[in-house]
Parts: structure tokens; C-alpha cells; sequence
């Protein structure tokens, strides 16, 4: 006998279905692809989005959140950030070719990345939205530390293991200060293969209306593209940080 219930199977159908989807996708295809009524698969998407486990960006089109299948769906005041930035990281992703990566960081300077659009090369960069990221050695860690407020990375500093993950990873605390205040200056991060070996990161700021530092978007690549293309990747990087910091009301 089928005990199935019928809107519940409806619901784990969508969330495999959009699981499956690479990119955003439009209400229409979600009904011809599922062969849901329209009433009934509007009805659904808006449900889980107003449980945070889709956005919808501003073209209407609909995706799930990475982190929620591990129990991580939006917060409510990061919804706007992905909803705006989406679009950029996508063209940022097609422009370079590489993978595009958003996170954030709360006042204990703890890290949470937010959306990724991944590299379509066989090589590329890539991974999992809930895995833990170190700061001190990554470059949308450093952009975000460079930013907080001071106390706060005094605290993280007291309390972090600088460990070595590979040959090229800075330890020495004296030496991540000055990074950090030459980043600020600088307006951009740099991973060199410091977390993982044949593999770099570039990070640059997002700020708000506000003028505050909201969010780090990277540009994550295997290190001999970057080296082919370092100040190509670093212009286009730097460039779209600050079209969605425009988009989200920052003035200079």
C-alpha cells in the first residue's frame, strides 16, 4: 500500500529538484519540470522561502539555500545581501571563470559563508557552504578581520590556534596585524595557497548604506590560473564588490 502523503512528497520533490539546479530558476520551470499546477507550486516555493530555505532574487527566480539542507537557512537580515548579490556573483563567475564565493562575520569574528556560484572548468575551486572557515588564512577571512572592530580581533587573536596548513601559511600574529592594516589600506585580500596547496583566494569588501563592511566576496581559483591572470582576477573582483556595494546603497 502507498502511504505516501501527497503535498509532503510534493515538498521533498521540490527541495531534490532544486538541490539539483546549478543556477536560479523561474516558477515556470519549476511547473513544467515537476509537473506541479502552478497554484500549488507557488504556494510551495513561497512556503519555504518564507522559512528561509529559498530567496528569490530580483528576477523572480528562485534557489535553494545551500546551508539549509544542513540546517542553516538564511537569517532574516541576509536575505537582502543574497538577493542582491547573486546576480554580480554569477556575471563574476562567467567574466572570470572561476568560483565566486559570498560570506560574512559576526562581532566574535566567527564566519559564515553566505552563496557561491561555482567555476563551470573541470578544475576549478569548490566548496561546501557550512564547512568551517579559518580567518587568519583565507582571504574573505582576512578581508573581514581586517574591518572589525578592534576589540573584537584582539579577541579573536587571543583565542585562535594559528596552525599551519600548508608550507606557505603565516603564524606569526605580528605579521597577520600588519596584513591586516595593509588589506584595509589596500582594499583587497590575498590566500596564496596558505590554506590549501594549488589553491588561491581573493577577497574584497561589501559595504552597506552605511559605509560599513557587510559581507566579503572572493574569487577562489587554482593557483596557476591566478597566476596567469592575477591582476585581470584582481580588477574584476574589486570591480564587482563594489557594483553590489552600490546596489546596496553605499556612496563614497
Amino acid at each position: 500500500m502507498n502511504f505516501e502523503v501527497k503535498s509532503a512528497g510534493r515538498v521533498l520533490d521540490l527541495l531534490e529538484y532544486m538541490a539539483s539546479q546549478r543556477e536560479a530558476v523561474p516558477l515556470a520551470q519549476i511547473v513544467r519540470d515537476l509537473g506541479f499546477p502552478k497554484s500549488s507550486a507557488h504556494g510551495l516555493v513561497q512556503t519555504l522561502a518564507a522559512r528561509g530555505h529559498f530567496v528569490q532574487d530580483a528576477a523572480g527566480r528562485y534557489m535553494l539555500v545551500e546551508a539549509s539542507r544542513h540546517g542553516f537557512p538564511f537569517r532574516r537580515h541576509e536575505e537582502p545581501l543574497v538577493v542582491t548579490a547573486r546576480p554580480f556573483m554569477e556575471r563574476l563567475r562567467d567574466e572570470s571563470g572561476e568560483t565566486v564565493l559570498l560570506a560574512t562575520m559576526n562581532a566574535h569574528c566567527d564566519m559564515r559563508r553566505l552563496a557561491k556560484c561555482v567555476s563551470r572548468h573541470r578544475v576549478r575551486y569548490d566548496v561546501n557552504l557550512d564547512a568551517a572557515i579559518t580567518a587568519y588564512c583565507t582571504a574573505t577571512g582576512r578581508m573581514l578581520l581586517a574591518h572589525a572592530p578592534k576589540e573584537a580581533l584582539e579577541h579573536y587573536l587571543a583565542r585562535v590556534q594559528l596552525l599551519s596548513y600548508t608550507r606557505y601559511t603565516v603564524t606569526d600574529v605580528d605579521r597577520i596585524r600588519e596584513m591586516l592594516v595593509k588589506i584595509r589600506r589596500d582594499g583587497y585580500a590575498l590566500n596564496d595557497q596558505e590554506f590549501i596547496t594549488g589553491s588561491t583566494g581573493l577577497a574584497a569588501p561589501v559595504f552597506d548604506a552605511h559605509g560599513a563592511v557587510v559581507a566579503a566576496l572572493n574569487l577562489g581559483m587554482p593557483t596557476i590560473r591566478y597566476v596567469e591572470r592575477r591582476e585581470t582576477l584582481l580588477l574584476m573582483v574589486r570591480s564587482i564588490a563594489d557594483e553590489i556595494s552600490r546596489a546596496l546603497g553605499y556612496r563614497r
